[in-house]
Formats: structure tokens, sequence, C-alpha cells
């Protein structure tokens, strides 16, 4: 499906989605953002849903600025996924003790571990600099400097809401580790900070959105959140590679007589910002709620607790800014999910997947999410679909 244009105010709004289907208030949201003095360009996802701060679904092309509240507070939330030497044919029958496994393993919810995590006695976790990139927690905004124990309990932990952990077969019959977090109580902490710092700037004072006050390169509140902003995308990032490789030491123990071995892991963000080129123009892409999908790059589309994920190939569109959609998007809000669906819904929507099937989750049920089909094939110019993955166990804070 090609994009289509609509009028925006400095830019044009290019949509990957038909603008038709898109709600009035994420209308309102892109046309705030086109009117910037600052945005160079914005691609709209074929997810695009209303969001907090700003559209969720949009790429936000700036020159020498960024508006932290369009990054959002769960910086760096974004995607892992790695294939096993596992097969379907290996899975027992009755998968809720693997599924019990995980949730032990791993804490959900607002959980944190009792210690912090320690990666030498993680076999498959390969991160390097680790004990510098805990130094560097000094360095960060003056307010969350007392929060250095929560931080590290927390690394290697779910939280809720749409993050989750999965255990999925490909269309061979392969199986996947797949889940989605981000940066947990740290990212949200700084977040939180800075974009309060921006709505106090003079220049931000006559926006039509507060959410959209940005810093300005060259000054010392954007030398800041940048410097901020990166450290906690690295935090999100390591925090998915701890939970990985918690989750395949459950998989690998509980499978010894497989002698299980794992591919390496493919790893993206879906709300962060990259310094880019696109003609000859540095620029700060955000990503709200949209992956990288260069050429050659390896991302992870998820739809809902039933329906799948796709791990797909970018193919390098510049018109979009070599983005791609990060999921399937909502359809409707959580309150609305909650009025519309029963847990009797819940259960029949979940058949066949090991997971949670309660009312704590029903904002989280397959029909409040868009058709992840339909978003997939409206960005056939952006992707190409490597493999699909089914939920055989879904894990849920």
């Amino acid at each position: 499906m090609p994009y289509q244009t609509i009028k925006g105010g400095r830019v044009p709004i290019r949509m990957w989605t038909d603008p038709a289907a898109v709600e009035d208030q994420a209308l309102d949201q892109l046309r705030n953002v086109s009117a910037l003095p600052w945005v160079e360009g914005l691609a709209v996802m074929p997810d695009v849903h209303y969001g907090k701060g700003a559209t969720v679904g949009s790429v936000i092309a700036m020159r020498d600025a960024v508006s932290p509240a369009a990054v959002g507070v769960d910086i760096g939330c974004g995607m892992t996924a790695a294939k096993s030497s596992l097969t379907v044919e290996d899975m027992p029958d009755d998968l809720s003790g693997l599924r019990a496994g995980l949730e032990k393993a791993i804490p959900v919810g607002r959980g944190s571990h009792r210690e912090p995590v320690d990666p030498s006695a993680l076999p498959n976790l390969r991160e390097r600099g680790w004990y510098g990139f805990w130094e560097a927690f000094d360095g960060l905004h003056r307010g969350v400097r007392s929060r250095l124990g929560r931080a590290r309990a927390q690394m290697g932990t779910l939280g809720g809401g749409n993050h989750f952990l999965e255990l999925c077969a490909d269309d061979d019959g392969a199986i996947w580790l797949v889940l989605h977090s981000g940066s947990r109580n740290i990212g949200n902490e700084l977040a939180e900070r800075h974009i309060e710092a921006a709505r106090r700037l003079p220049h931000n004072r006559d926006l039509p959105d507060e959410d959209l006050a940005v810093f300005i390169a060259g000054t010392p509140k954007m030398d800041a959140y940048r410097h901020d902003l990166f450290w906690a995308q690295e935090y999100a990032r390591r925090n998915r590679a701890v939970m990985m490789a918690l989750a395949q030491n459950v998989v690998t123990r509980r499978f010894t007589g497989k002698r299980c071995r794992w591919e390496e892991a493919i790893s993206c963000h879906h709300n962060y910002v990259a310094e880019e080129q696109y003609g000859g123009v540095e620029l700060l892409v955000t990503r709200k709620g949209a992956i990288r999908a260069g050429a050659g790059d390896l991302g992870i589309i998820p739809g809902s607790m039933a329906t799948g994920t796709y791990i797909v190939r970018g193919l390098g569109n510049e018109t979009a800014y070599n983005s791609a959609s990060h999921g399937a998007g909502r359809r409707m809000s959580r309150n609305k999910a909650r009025k519309n669906f029963t847990v009797d819904d819940l259960v029949a929507q979940t058949r066949g997947v090991e997971c949670r099937k309660d009312s704590g989750v029903i904002d989280e049920i397959p029909g409040a999410y868009k058709d992840l089909e339909t978003v997939i094939e409206a960005q056939s110019d952006l992707v190409e679909v490597v493999t699909h993955l089914r939920q055989l166990v879904c894990v849920k804070g």
C-alpha cells in the first residue's frame, strides 16, 4: 500500500494507513506536530492511534530539537526475540509449569528482584561494559540519584500494561522467546523531570500543545536530556537482554535432554530518539511507537495476546525515515476495552494460549487491538516478512 499524504502545518503528513480510519484526536496531534518550527518531516505508521504526549505510530524528524514528551515516559521501550533449537514437538501438552517457571524467574508488574541480577551467573548474557554503565548513574539528573538501588533491582523485570514475555512457535515449528519491555521506573522518572523542564522554557510558551515542548540543540538543558535519554535507552536494551537470558535459562533447564541452543537475539527499540542523516541533513528522529526498518534491519512487530508476532526485515524506505510499525496498535482505549469485554471473551479469544485469563488483563484482550495482518499488509514497502510466530505461552504483569 503506497502512503497517503494529508495537509499538515509546515510539512505534509505521510500516512501508511487510511486517514479516514484515524481518530480525530490523533489527527489533531499529528497536525500540531507538523506545525512545529523545528520539524523536517512526519511519517505515520499503520498502527497509529492517539497517545499521551504524541501520537503512537509516528516518526518525527526534527532539526536541532527534540520533544521529551513525544518520546514518552517509557524511554527505550521495545522488543527482543531469540530463536532456539527446540521445536513444537519438544513441548509438553501442559505448558502451565513452563509459564510458572518464567513468572518465577522474571518479576512482573511493579515487582523487582530481591537482589540485583548478577550478570556473571547468566551464561547466555553477552553484555559488555556492565560496570561502566552503572558508574554513569551519578551523572544522571540529580532528582533520580537516590534511585540507584531501585534501578538495579528492576534490571531484568517485565513491568505491566502491554509488556509481555512469550514462548512462541514459528512457521517451521521452531521455538522462540519474545519479550516486550522498557526502562521501568528509572526511565519514567527521568522523562517526567525533563518533560516538566521543557514546558517551562520561554520558546515553548505559544505551542498548541504543551506536550510538544522541545529542547533546542546547543543548550545545557538539551545536553542534559540527551545524556539521560541515551542512558535510559541503554538501560531498556540491557533490561531486555537480562530478561532474555533469565528466560533462556528457564527453558534450557526444562529441556536439558534436548541440548537447547539459542541463536543471536534480535532487539529493537520503539520509543526512542536516534541521530540520523537524510538528504545530507543531520536530524533527530523520534520513533514513538515505531521501529527502525533500514535496509536489512531485522525487526519485531507483535500483535496481541493471541494473534502472534512478525519477524520482519527492513526495506530502507527513506520516505518513512527507515521506519515501520511497532505492533498492531490499539483500536480502543483500555477503559473502553474493560467496559466492552468480559472474562469469558478473554478466555475465548486466547484459546490455545497458556496465559492469564482474568479480569486484570481484559484491557489487553486481542479484540482491543487492530488486525495485525492488515497492519502488516499496509507496510509492504517498509518491511518484508521473515516469519510469523504464534503464542504458546504468554506472561503478563
